[in-house]
């Protein structure tokens, strides 16, 4: 090591070395290097430093689901005085225990809808074909329930080799990206469509679940390979998987779901017990992963949480899903039919909650989503296969579309041709960005659907019990959402502000 001093000598300037003690350059080079370049990583902080950085990340415009949390409470407690103070009100039928688990079941379709897009909204896209296609997919399941499988007979056999066909190229589109999943999945499908199998409620959602990455697979492709604009690309095809829906129920036409697996999906309720175990599960499971984590990040002297601010965080969702448990386990029917437990919607929510947080937060392809979000062009240069990422946001969301429209189905009994259009896409994405999630790109995460899901469930449910026409509820809703991307914009800006 060797510091180099500068000495001046008639007017020319002499760059002479001196060398320095080589032990005490071995010990500063790191000390340096932890002071200056590593210190932030290196830095215990206490309970109090943690929360006035979090407060600090909010006055800078980090405000994540803040504003939607904060939203659903006020929207609570707002719902339950008009309800039960108002003549139109139910006198209190908001807060009972039916209703809530109402809430749960009317909200799950679209909030799962809105956990897919979430993915798109990350990149920086949009997709409004989701719409449409969880409807598509629920037809096909439907049609081929009702019609005892038999959806050659049922589409007749110029509409099935179509049909066959756009499977057999979403193949070939799946290989040129080369997403090897959605290519297997669509060989799946076109072989349930081919080989035929009888009725079978778990074979009809797996059936739909893969339609839906076809036609994810084909949105992915003109969006990310042809380079052509997401919001062109699936405004056209909400429109063609219309007409598609039209075709396969036909107008004025209503396919009823009467078999048990498929209706219990979204009216079924779990045991007592076995709403205890999913209690005991998932709470221990998010205290295991806070836990877990903060003892690694502690390990490798990295910034890590403090203790007690992880316990205070485990012990607020140990005690809120306990509650939420003993309530929802309680018999909350009228009559002399027992209801309890946890409706199974909500299990299914968590699976995918947690799955694809950690696909997003875990997994390189979840940082790839990221970086694509944040700065196309420097996520292409740093060697991420921008292409492949981009069409795979859009086949995950349509197979969560899929999941979505059999939920939703399932909790009206039936799928008719305006199933996933208008009202479901928009409360979908409306989910997606009211939780937080970023209409510019780059910042947002699963949960963020999971929290505007709740919103826009609890503002049509609370103005439904005060008989507000439906005029009142997409005003409303409008403006949830209108205050939301507002709230977007002007954290985007704060952000922007504060890192100059």
């Amino acid at each position: 090591m060797a510091n180099l001093e500068k000495t001046e000598s008639t007017g020319t300037t002499e760059t002479t070395e001196k060398a320095a003690p080589q032990g005490a350059a071995e010990k500063a080079a790191p000390a340096a290097l932890r002071s200056e370049d590593f210190g932030i990583d290196t830095t215990a902080r206490t309970t109090g430093e943690a929360i006035r950085d979090y407060v600090k990340n909010l006055r800078n415009g980090e405000l994540g689901a803040l504003p939607a949390l904060a939203g659903l409470f006020a929207l609570f407690i707002l719902f339950w005085l008009l309800d039960s103070l108002l003549p139109q009100g139910s006198g209190g039928t908001f807060i009972s225990l039916g209703n809530l688990a109402n809430l749960l079941q009317q909200g799950a379709g679209p909030t799962i809808i809105a956990m897919g897009l979430v993915f798109v909204l990350l990149i920086g896209e949009i997709d409004l074909a989701a719409g449409t296609a969880s409807g598509v997919t629920a037809a096909v399941m439907a049609l081929h329930l009702v019609r005892d499988g038999n959806l050659l007979g049922s589409l007749g056999y110029t509409v099935f080799g179509l049909f066959a066909l756009i499977i057999i190229v979403a193949i070939v589109l799946a290989l040129v990206v080369r997403i090897w999943a959605a290519a297997a999945f669509s060989v799946l499908a076109l072989l349930l469509l081919l080989i035929g199998f009888p009725p079978n409620a778990w074979l009809e959602m797996l059936f739909a679940i893969t339609v839906g990455i076809v036609l994810g697979t084909i949105t992915g492709y003109l969006v990310a390979k042809v380079g052509m604009p997401s919001f062109v690309v699936t405004l056209a095809l909400f429109i063609a998987w219309q007409g598609v829906l039209l075709q396969f129920i036909g107008e004025g036409g209503t396919l009823g779901l009467r078999d048990p697996v498929l209706f219990a999906v979204a009216n079924g309720n779990l045991p007592t017990l076995g709403s205890w175990i999913l209690f005991v599960i998932a709470a221990g499971g998010y205290a295991a992963v806070l836990l877990n984590r903060q003892r690694s990040r502690r390990k490798l002297g990295l910034v890590a949480q403090p203790t007690g601010l992880v316990l205070l965080k485990v012990g607020a969702v140990v005690v809120l899903g306990a509650i939420a448990t003993v309530l929802l386990t309680v018999n909350r029917s009228p009559g002399s039919i027992i209801i309890s437990g946890v409706p199974y919607v909500v299990p299914i929510v968590l699976v995918l909650l947690v799955i694809g947080t950690y696909v997003l937060d875990r997994t390189r392809f979840g940082r790839h989503v990221y970086a694509v979000g944040g700065n196309r062009e420097a996520a292409r240069r740093a060697g991420i296969d921008v292409v492949r990422i981009r069409a795979a946001v859009f086949i995950i969301a349509a197979a969560m579309a899929a999941i979505g429209a059999i939920v939703y189905s399932s909790k009206v009994g039936s799928v008719s041709p305006t199933a996933g259009g208008g009202n479901t896409l928009l409360f979908a994405v409306g989910a997606a960005v009211i939780g937080g999630t970023s209409l510019f790109g780059g910042r947002g995460r699963l949960s963020n659907a999971v929290i505007g899901g709740a919103v826009l469930a609890t503002v049509q449910n609370g103005l439904g019990l005060l008989k507000q026409p439906s005029a009142v509820v997409f005003i409303v809703t409008g403006l949830v959402l209108l205050l939301a991307a507002g709230v977007d914009v002007a954290s985007r800006r704060r952000s922007a502000t504060a890192t100059r």
